[in-house]
């Protein structure tokens, strides 16, 4: 490996997403040091937060087919079974719903829970209010992905929050999807809700911090072990 190389693989990669709004931080970070010097060095905090905030961190991905991996980094707010939203098209039974909190200091890049095929995307507008209040998945901005995986059907809602405006998913319907691959991010503080069947065995519970990519939210086999990874 040459040195460009370790000096490389030293550093977070930065969403192309975040481009725009890191190089609008840093002008008005100058406007504000023209108007009156100390400003700069406020702007230029809120800069560094904001290349922080779309930092693009490679993961260290299980290849188990039996698991459900995390699709969101952030810490777990809600773990129940209830009815999911009408718009997924899942029908009336009850499935299990977790919930991951994203701040504004989590990583923003959401990735794909299971391999599969998408099966379907479903946008619905709504409100802005706090995304860890339970009702947030019933009255907010959404964008819902159904994926069709050989364990069945599982589904993942991107939630805004009171300070996210903008819902990304680069999915598209009929994709084909591996588990951990990036698919979409929400800017600004935002939660993701995912449902998967009542009959899976939990891996988390409630107030765990989890790991896009990485934490295990559930599996269909008990038994199932995995030696297979993958770095992305």
């Amino acid at each position: 490996m040459s040195i460009l190389q370790s000096v490389h693989n030293s550093f977070v990669s930065i969403h192309k997403e975040g481009y725009p709004f890191i190089v609008a931080f840093f002008v008005i970070s100058l406007i504000l040091g023209w108007i009156w010097s100390p400003l700069f060095w406020c702007g230029l905090v809120l800069t560094v937060w904001c290349i922080y905030f779309f930092r693009d961190p490679d993961r260290v991905i299980p290849l188990n087919p039996n698991w459900v991996i995390s699709p969101a980094d952030g810490r777990i707010s809600f773990v129940e079974s209830c009815v999911p939203p009408e718009e997924l098209g899942l029908g009336k039974d009850e499935m299990v719903r977790i919930s991951i909190f994203m701040d504004v200091f989590s990583c923003h890049i959401n990735r794909i829970p299971i391999s599969g095929t998408v099966e379907s995307i479903v946008y619905h507008p709504g409100r802005f209010t706090n995304a860890e209040f339970d009702k947030a998945s019933q009255f907010n901005e959404r964008n819902g992905m159904v994926i069709e995986s050989k364990q069945g059907r599982i589904a993942i809602v991107q939630i805004a929050g009171m300070f996210a405006r903008r819902i990304v998913c680069w999915s598209k319907e009929n994709d084909a999807v591996t588990t951990g691959e990036r698919f979409g991010l929400i800017r600004f503080g935002s939660r993701l809700d995912i449902y998967i069947p009542t009959e899976m065995k939990l891996r988390v519970a409630v107030g765990q911090t989890a790991i896009a990519g990485e934490t295990v939210l559930g599996s269909f086999d008990d038994k199932s072990s995995t030696t297979d990874f993958r770095y992305d």
